[in-house]
């Protein structure tokens, strides 16, 4: 609904621009009549316009053409010069006819469709033709060399149109009068000599590259100068290299220079800082790295600096004090180390300073802020730096915006806030406050739009206190008592972490909050007590709710069907008990739903399968009877199924393969819809967070719940066996079965879920071998198979070898590595497979059938030389004879021998 709104109000800002723009140009020619040569030569160009919406309407025969919207005449002569046709629209064929249009000296067709077509090249012969601007208009193919011929042309408009190139940008040269290029977008990277040919325009001021496929700065044929640049555009191109020192030569009329994301590389050169006149300079984000050279104070004329999110390291010159002119100043995101410079405190006309996420030390104190009177913008977090100045201390400036997390404050509350009467933003959170907050903060902060006090060690009671913000976050504090009192303008309130106690229904039932307007309410971790209340009809407008780890008790209410907006709800850790209330049914916006650890009883309802939108769903140590519904598998977007820990029972639903989410990859643009998961405001953001238990050992996800994809319906009492068709759920992570009736064999696929980290099979009645195909999952760094009746080897692989034995233990028939048993040979040959002793057999009959043929040759090979060859034959029958009588006469001898005896 909100981003269809967001289209209208577009869609309605658009129409009012375009038809103020047509409007002003046909009063502008009110005067003049129109050429009647014109005149025809337009109503030619609207026949081959598509005009969608209308907005040609005024360009009539019967009208002055004149007074058409988007067309100026010259007010002497009543020729045609201008054309206004941006925003219209329009699209189609773009008529020969303009040339018809001798006095044109303008043309604006930007930000239109023209559905892929390609530059008219005819346009090329429009010679009169002062301003060209083709922008954003849906062009494609090679740019024209023809335009190379508008002698006239002072500015050229082409850029953001994504599917245009050239070959080279010889075809320029006859651009004598330009002064303005935009190519934004336009595939450049054929042309190599960009630099060289772009610098000879003598007129050229402003130069817009940015986005173009170019990967050098480096000049291939020399010296480069251009005469009146003032402005350069580099940014979103792909240069992979240093910053080249001769660049400072560019031109000596540079004001502004942006080289942001760009890839570049190396240590920023001195050089660059030789650009007296420059106002504008843009290095973020690159991999620049090194310090930031002492030249920068050369720049006096320097407005806006940016040098976020490289890696350059060493302190902030002392330098930056010269810089007088400086109004914006970023350095954050970057290995910047040592103290601030007190000379940053002389940059009277500084209005943002950004150098958070840096590594400086030491103290921040009044004189860093001398004459900082104009600055609004403040942002020092996630840096080791102490913000130490006295309590009357009264700043020069008036702040918009402070992010002050994670750097020393407290412990003592800071006064100096009192005297901001614009602040807008406040983050000092984890900044180690300890004291109470005084009366007059309460205050104070009704006029500001958001702050976050969490992760610090603030106390108070703020039964009493009427909070206004639109944002208010002060989870994980010391603050007790009753819930506070809310304004109509709070949309977010985090007050999880804390000690607020007594009845929730005191909270959501009072009538002075009745119109409350609250989108996320967190007050989980606290010491709330007593039933869900029956006042949710009042609370309509929540889209995250968080009452989990309190004292709650009985049942969900049936008036909870009312939050048709909730997308996350979370009760987990109370003593609620009963079961799901069909009026959740009415909910169909739910992505997250965790009433985990209750006392829950009843079925998993069915109808749960229509709710499309869940990613999450944990119903995990409750008293969940019956089986798994298979109405579960129609939910695609699932990445979390946690109904570990119940009294399940039957089968495992086969139809978990329907589950997309944990069986398709991500897709390359981003789709999903992660909404559930976090909920965006203003500057930050509340991230929601969720205990799971992925490899044994409970571990809790916030940013990085999006990326988790888990089963786990351990500690149940479901049989039968493991189905095989889980094993196509190939984008699954963490896979827990254990503590089950489970039966039969591990499915001989299980390897071809290649992004597995984590299998717990323990406690089951598993049987037969563990599949070799095991050995493929890469990523597994949890594996337990204890407890069950597996047999044979354990399979041969770095990753299977690398578990202890405790993963496989209990497995009596089971042997090999990492256990002590060593496997006998009955069990090698219990191991063998079907192709394996099929194999054996073929081997031994080729062997027995091997040696009858030797046999049978050698026989009859030495028959045959004795029937054949008489002198061998003769031979032979005497060495028997020799060896018969030999053997005759020595068992006579030893038998007399033994007769003596």
């Amino acid at each position: 609904m909100g981003a269809s709104n967001a289209t209208h109000v577009l869609f309605l800002l658009w129409f009012f621009a375009a038809t103020l723009s047509l409007s002003f140009f046909k009063t502008m020619s009110n005067e003049v009549s129109c050429n009647e040569k014109d005149k025809q030569a337009l109503l030619s160009l609207k026949r081959g316009l598509t005009d969608p919406f209308n907005l040609l309407s005024s360009w009539s025969s019967e009208e002055d053409c004149c007074r058409w919207d988007g067309v100026h005449c010259d007010n002497k002569t009543s020729r045609v010069t201008e054309l206004h046709l941006a925003y219209t629209g329009v699209g189609g064929e773009i008529s020969r006819s303009l040339l018809e249009l001798e006095f044109l000296n303008y043309l604006d067709l930007s930000f239109n469709d023209f559905n892929r077509t390609p530059i008219p090249t005819f346009l090329g012969s429009m010679s009169n033709l002062t301003h060209l601007d083709l922008s954003d208009a849906n062009f494609s193919g090679l740019i024209p060399h023809q335009l190379g011929n508008l002698s006239s042309l002072s500015y050229l408009y082409l850029g953001s149109n994504f599917d245009l190139y050239v070959d080279n940008l010889y075809w320029m040269s006859g651009l004598f009068s330009i002064q303005y290029i935009d190519l934004s977008s336009v595939d450049l990277h054929k042309e190599a000599d960009w630099l060289q040919i772009l610098s000879k325009f003598s007129s050229l001021s402003e130069l817009y590259l940015s986005n173009c496929k170019l990967d050098s700065l480096n000049p291939s044929l020399g010296f480069v100068n251009f005469t009146s640049l003032q402005v350069l555009y580099l940014s979103g191109n792909h240069f992979s290299h240093e910053i080249p020192n001769r660049f400072s030569n560019l031109s000596t009329s540079l004001l502004k220079l942006y080289l942001d994301d760009s890839s570049l590389k190396g240590e920023i050169p001195p050089s660059i800082f030789n650009l007296e006149k420059l106002e504008y300079l843009s290095l973020y984000p690159n991999h620049l790295i090194g310090k930031i050279p002492e030249s920068l104070g050369q720049l006096k004329h320097l407005t806006y600096l940016d040098l976020s999110f490289n890696s350059l390291n060493g302190p902030i010159p002392l330098s930056v004090g010269n810089l007088s002119h400086m109004r914006t100043l970023s350095l954050n995101q970057n290995q910047l180390n040592g103290t601030i410079p007190k000379s940053l405190g002389l940059l009277s006309n500084l209005e943002e300073l950004y150098i958070q996420n840096n590594f400086f030390t030491g103290t921040i104190d009044e004189g860093h802020f001398k004459k900082l009177s104009k600055l609004k913008d403040l942002s020092m977090s996630q840096t080791q730096l102490f913000f130490n100045v006295n309590s009357n201390w009264v700043p020069p400036f008036q702040l918009e915006y402070v992010s002050m997390s994670s750097i020393k404050i407290g412990p003592n509350f800071p006064s100096w806030l009192q005297s901001q009467r614009s602040l807008g933003f406040l983050d000092m959170s984890m900044s180690g406050i300890s004291s109470k907050a005084p009366s007059w903060f309460w205050n104070w902060t009704s006029n500001v739009e958001a702050f976050d006090l969490s992760d610090n060690h603030i106390e108070g009671d703020l039964s009493n206190i009427l909070l206004n913000s639109t944002v208010i976050n002060l989870r994980s504090n010391h603050f007790k008592g009753g819930f506070p009192l809310l304004s109509e303008n709070v949309k977010v309130l985090n007050i999880a972490n804390n000690s607020y106690s007594g009845p929730i229904s005191t909270f959501l039932c009072q009538k002075v909050i009745r119109k409350n307007k609250l989108v996320v309410l967190d007050a989980s971790n606290n010491l709330l007590s007593g039933e869900l209340s029956h006042c949710w009809r009042y609370w309509q407008s929540l889209i995250h709710l968080n009452l989990g780890s309190n004292s709650l008790a009985g049942r969900i209410p049936y008036s909870m069907g009312a939050l048709v907006n909730l997308q996350s709800l979370r009760l987990q850790n109370n003593s609620i008990s009963g079961d799901i209330p069909s009026s959740f049914k009415n909910c169909s916006n739910f992505g997250l739903i965790d009433i985990g650890n209750n006392h829950l009883t009843g079925i998993i309802p069915p109808w749960i399968g229509e709710m499309t939108n869940l990613l999450v769903l944990r119903l995990r140590s409750n008293e969940f009877k019956g089986r798994i519904p298979p109405q579960i598998c129609q939910l695609s977007s699932l990445r979390v199924l946690d109904l570990a820990d119940n009294s399940l029972s039957g089968v495992i639903p086969n139809c978990l393969k329907n589950i997309s989410a944990m069986a398709l990859p991500e897709p390359n643009i981003q789709v999903f819809p992660f909404e559930p998961l976090k909920y965006m405001y203003g500057y930050e953001s509340y991230i929601e967070n969720l205990k799971l238990v992925p490899k044994g050992k409970e571990l809790e996800y916030t940013r990085n719940l999006e990326f988790v994809k888990i089963i786990d319906l351990s500690n149940n009492n479901l049989s039968g066996s493991i189905p095989a068709e889980i094993c196509v759920l190939f984008e699954l992570h963490f896979l827990n079965l254990s503590r089950n009736h489970l039966m039969g064999k591990i499915p001989e696929k299980i390897g071809s879920m290649k992004e597995l980290e984590s299998i717990d099979l323990s406690r089951n009645h598993l049987s037969g071998k563990i599949p070799p195909s095991v050995s493929n999952l890469t990523f597994l760094s949890y594996l337990d198979l204890s407890y069950n009746n597996l047999s044979g080897r354990i399979p041969s692989s770095t990753q299977l070898q690398s578990f202890d034995a405790l993963s496989y233990v209990g497995n009596p028939e089971l042997c090999g590595d990492p256990l002590p048993k060593n496997c006998t040979i009955e069990e090698e040959s219990l191991k063998r497979s079907p192709t394996g002793s099929a194999e054996d057999d073929s081997i031994n009959s080729s062997f027995y059938l091997g040696m009858g043929v030797g046999f049978a040759i050698g026989f009859w090979a030495i028959c045959g030389a004795l029937f054949f060859n008489r002198t061998w034959r003769h031979s032979c029958f005497r060495f028997s004879d020799d060896i018969r009588d030999w053997i005759y006469v020595n068992a006579v001898i030893k038998l007399n021998w033994l007769l003596k005896f």
